[in-house]
């Protein structure tokens, strides 16, 4: 039946090449990626705000306010038993690194259970008070809809990441109605090396899931009042893009902090109650930590400056201007904590909207400052969002997403130069000690990001050592004959094998002409054993090695062929220059034409 169905749909595939160019076919699947895209986007929408609103507005019991402290531990218990049950023949990954992974190292293959796992997970999650975004699971369920409609259609590598990217595009776009942000967003981030034909695919996708989404969601995410910029103001956004920068340096060392916390904890549901207890607690305190916290970002944006102690236990204190700095100042540094730990717990989400979160908090209380000390009288809107760019900027490493994405949901591109300004800076001193975002270091660090700044390293770090080891090469034992194993030797056409002991630890190399040479001129030739000709290898490679170290070992003792051994000592094969450099040859020749 399988056979049957592969060898039908093999055929549907070359009738379509014969009619079809594939660059016009791919447009017409990116214009169905999109409206698939821009339904998971309102799917995912929709989902999370009646849980929110169920659990808010809805229920109706006496005391259900003190279930808040629980509920975003629910939320992640809920998210975790999820995973374990529903999802137990494949894994389950949060963030952006696993798809940026999958572009590097799995030929763009993204799981097919992420088209709906990352919106029931996600929606769990921030509905109840999880305090993520929900941009980064509806980027993974929009280029999971790209890669396994590829696959399903048999594309190559290159049209596969073209259709990933579209799912991107189309998720951004879908999820903030901002179609060109989610284009900036594939291309910055995914697609750092494009030609001018992706951009047709990712236009037509992003448009078209902007489209399916504006069906449902009609509302603009964000509300702005401006008259424009002063240039007498532009000192200020440069002193907010410095410390938007030194608190994205904050955030990422925290990240690491968290995440190797909750790393250390073992056990999944003990992870689920002492990070849903630290995060109801947090919620409890500052409610502006609930779920997404865009709610907060729109009430300052309209004048209400006070919005965001209104809602918490010191409400009363409003009329004290040094609370309220005080407060915002410390839910900008609980905001990131509650993120991560409502990661670090088990809960589904990204960092995307928390970062616009701190940093539109990081502007307003930034401007809010100046007005109260009468130095200077600044637009305090303006800052909110020039500092929601410069976060998202510096933090994601993704400095024209963050501009391009602020002036759309907001329609503020009267303010494109004070964006420009605040995000250039502020990603420009998180670079300067960062080199890659939070969700590239960890893959750079081990080898597994596709670079376009050395190429010879990415493609060397997308070969596996095991695919080049030859393992069609003689192994002889210390103590055989010569004699006996004269046919083997012949018979494989080699001219060097390997050497073991009886335990079969590795022992060193035998060249083939040294053997040829000894049984001419030496006349007991039938009892010259394997020992007699055995030589150390000039070096011996690992199994864990990266091809780049093994490169160098080569180099460095002018070898053309070295054996690799596991790390028992036994010999598992020989690794040549030869067989890299074809592999790394077809691998240039596949990332040459990337796009």
């Amino acid at each position: 039946m399988y056979i049957r169905f592969v060898n039908y749909l093999d055929t549907i595939n070359q009738y379509r090449k014969s009619k079809i160019s594939n660059r016009n076919f791919l447009i017409i699947l990116a214009v169905i990626v999109g409206v698939l895209a821009g339904l998971a986007a309102s799917a995912l929408k929709s989902l999370t705000h009646h849980i929110e609103e169920f659990l808010q507005s809805d229920w109706h019991w006496k005391y259900k306010y003190y279930l808040y402290f629980v509920f975003p531990m629910i939320g992640i218990f809920l998210t975790v038993l999820y995973i374990k049950y529903f999802i137990r023949k494949s894994k389950f990954e949060t963030g952006l690194s696993p798809l940026l992974y999958a572009i590097s190292k799995k030929s763009s293959k993204v799981e097919a259970h992420n088209i709906y796992s990352q919106i029931i997970t996600a929606a769990i999650t921030v509905g109840f008070g999880g305090s993520t975004g929900l941009e980064a699971p509806i980027v993974t369920s929009g280029s999971s809809i790209g890669s396994n409609l590829g696959r399903f259609l048999g594309l190559s590598y290159k049209e596969i990441t073209m259709l990933v990217a579209c799912g991107a595009a189309a998720g951004i776009a879908g999820a903030f109605n901002s179609p060109i942000a989610g284009i900036v967003f594939a291309i910055e981030i995914l697609l750092p090396e494009f030609t001018i034909p992706a951009f047709i695919p990712l236009l037509l996708s992003a448009a078209t899931a902007a489209v399916v989404a504006r069906l449902f969601y009609t509302q603009q995410l964000f509300f702005l009042v401006t008259e424009g910029w002063e240039v007498n103001a532009l000192f200020y956004y440069v002193v907010l893009a410095l410390l938007i920068g030194l608190f994205s340096l904050y955030f990422t060392k925290a990240n690491y902090a968290v995440k190797g916390f909750f790393y250390k904890i073992k056990h999944p549901y003990t992870k689920v109650i002492i990070g849903g207890l630290m995060l109801g607690a947090m919620v409890f305190l500052c409610p502006t930590l609930y779920g997404e916290g865009y709610i907060t970002i729109k009430s300052l944006l309209k004048g209400d400056y006070l919005a965001i102690i209104n809602n918490s236990i010191f409400s009363d204190y409003n009329d004290i201007p040094a609370l309220v700095v005080l407060f915002t100042v410390v839910t900008i540094f609980l905001k990131s904590i509650a993120t991560l730990v409502t990661l670090g717990a088990g809960g589904n989400g990204g960092t995307f909207a928390p970062s616009l979160i701190m940093g539109g908090l990081i502007g307003f209380i930034f401007a809010y400052l100046i007005n109260l000390s009468g130095f200077a009288e600044v637009n305090i809107s303006n800052f909110i969002v020039a500092g929601m760019a410069a976060a998202l900027g510096s933090i994601m490493h993704a400095p024209l997403t963050g501009i391009f994405l602020i002036a759309e949901i907001t329609g503020g591109y009267v303010l494109m130069v004070p964006l420009m300004i605040t995000t250039a800076i502020s990603y420009a001193v998180n670079r300067s000690s960062q080199k890659h975002s939070i969700y590239t270091k960890a893959l750079a660090d081990k080898g597994e990001l596709l670079s376009h700044e050395d190429k010879d390293t990415t493609v060397l770090n997308q070969m596996k050592l095991k695919y080049v080891t030859e393992k069609n090469y003689p192994k002889l034992i210390m103590d055989d004959l010569i004699a006996t194993k004269m046919n083997e030797i012949i018979q494989s056409h080699k001219n060097i094998c390997a050497v073991t002991d009886e335990l079969d630890d590795f022992k060193g190399v035998v060249y083939v002409e040294d053997i040829f040479s000894e049984l001419i001129s030496n006349e007991d030739k039938d009892k010259i054993t394997v020992s007699h000709f055995v030589q150390s290898a000039p070096v011996v490679v690992n199994e864990t090695d990266d091809l780049k170290i093994v490169l160098k070992k080569m180099e460095q003792e002018n070898a053309w062929i070295l054996p690799v051994v596991n790390n028992q000592n036994q010999f598992l094969g020989f690794v040549s220059k030869t067989l890299i450099f074809n592999k790394y040859r077809a691998l240039l020749m596949r990332q040459g034409d990337y796009l």
